[in-house]
């Protein structure tokens, strides 16, 4: 059988589908091949961080992003009383080139499935195949799928790159006994709600700290009906002995998390109120793996969750994705399509990735709430200044940029590429 293309792609997510944009824009021919019948704007909301955006700028996306997504004005913190803990303004607003986009995953994905029709064609991406396996030779890769009948399927390709997510069959092919993901002690509820702007109205909010319930806050899309309500994002993590099932789409209870915030009634949002009315309630467990020791074997390799699975405390795991794909077309471009090209792009993204899977469980930006609630034992207080200064606050924040690798200086300095994390 003759090769399909230069590089088969497993997994049509937002990192598949942004690697076959960046491959396509550097020439290179390459297929996404998904195990779901049909894509469905599944989940809630994400951040893409600047670095990351500045990615898919080069694509040209953005004016197609900022049609669905809300720019990002400030990341700003509060206690679980409601008062005021630390600000600093975001995206643009800090001084970066490009923004930070708050978004619905699925409103994503589709802005990048039509430019992949758009400018690769209907063709492709093939659905209804489930990736059941990976050989390889000297002259290249043979991948074995079924589709939802259990009909097989072979696929030939000079390079594989597995980018089928979170249960990835490529990663579980190199590594079949791999110890079970890491809970890190906290289950995450999530939704969506219609609601008037608050704040800025491009606020990102994080509230209160896990012993008492935290809550991460921000909208997603302006004007979502006649009375210029927004589709507000919230996820609410608590501590628990026992991780519930990993599954982004998992149904959640109310009366499972909600006793930590019925009584959060602040001047600058009813939190109560928005979890409650929530309609759909998601659930799952805040659990990462440990950084593998390699993703690349051969003509095969890994990218995004299937590669670097992370907590999801920095907003950080689609960015990485992102970023993973212009390393990765940056080695061919030196090397060529070949094995020797995937060993540089894993040495590269591997040790960037590792600093933020690590960084994400030690100090990720959430830390500042934590030091506020360890330093008032979760108490009222007046005037933030008695209890903390700014400049230990923003230290915090800005430790956590320097090692996910978007300081505003860092991003003048250069292009993200293969030596940003």
């Amino acid at each position: 059988m003759s090769k399909e293309c230069e590089i088969l792609i497993v997994g049509a997510g937002i990192g598949g589908l942004n690697l076959a944009l960046n491959l396509h824009a550097a020439g290179i021919s390459c297929r996404l091949y998904e195990a779901v019948p049909e894509i469905k704007p599944l989940g809630a909301g994400i951040n893409v961080l600047p670095h990351a955006v500045s990615v898919l700028d080069r694509l040209g996306l953005v004016p197609e992003l900022e049609k669905v997504g809300v720019k990002t004005k400030e990341s700003i913190f509060f206690d679980h009383h409601g008062s005021f803990v630390y600000s600093e303004p975001a995206g643009l607003d800090a001084g970066y080139a490009w923004p930070q986009f708050s978004i619905h995953r699925g409103d994503l994905q589709f802005v990048l499935i039509d430019a992949v029709k758009q400018r690769l064609g209907d063709d492709a991406i093939v659905l209804d195949r489930k990736c059941t396996g990976v050989t390889q030779d000297d002259n290249g890769v043979t991948a074995t799928f079924v589709d939802s009948n259990g009909k097989p399927y072979e696929v030939k390709a000079s390079v594989l790159v597995g980018c089928d997510g979170i249960h990835s069959a490529i990663r579980k092919q190199f590594y079949p006994n791999e110890r079970e993901p890491r809970f890190s002690g906290i289950n995450m509820w999530r939704g969506v709600t219609p609601m008037k702007p608050f704040l800025s109205e491009a606020s990102m909010v994080r509230a209160g700290w896990l012993d008492v319930g935290k809550m991460v806050i921000y909208p997603i899309r302006n004007n979502i009906d006649a009375e210029g309500n927004q589709l507000i994002n919230w996820v609410a993590e608590t501590v628990s002995d026992r991780p519930v099932v990993r599954d982004w789409t998992r149904a959640g209870r109310l009366e499972d998390f909600f006793s930590y915030f019925e009584e959060r009634h602040h001047d600058w949002l009813d939190i109560s109120g928005m979890i409650a009315k929530t309609e759909t309630i998601l659930e799952y467990p805040m659990v990462d793996q440990d950084p593998l020791p390699r993703w690349s074997f051969g003509r095969i390799t890994l990218l995004g969750d299937a590669a670097h699975p992370m907590l999801p405390r920095g907003s950080n795991g689609a960015g990485q994705a992102i970023l993973d794909a212009p390393c990765l077309i940056e080695q061919f471009k030196k090397y060529g399509i070949n094995e020797g090209a995937l060993t540089v792009y894993d040495r590269i993204r591997n040790k960037a990735t590792t600093d933020v899977v690590l960084f994400n469980r030690s100090a990720p930006p959430d830390t500042i709430l934590k030091e506020v609630h360890d330093r008032t034992g979760g108490k009222p207080f007046k005037d933030i200044n008695d209890i903390i200064s700014r400049e230990e606050l923003q230290a915090i924040s800005n430790r956590y940029k320097s090692v996910a690798g978007f300081k505003v200086e860092d991003l003048q300095k250069k292009p993200v590429t293969s030596s940003a994390a």
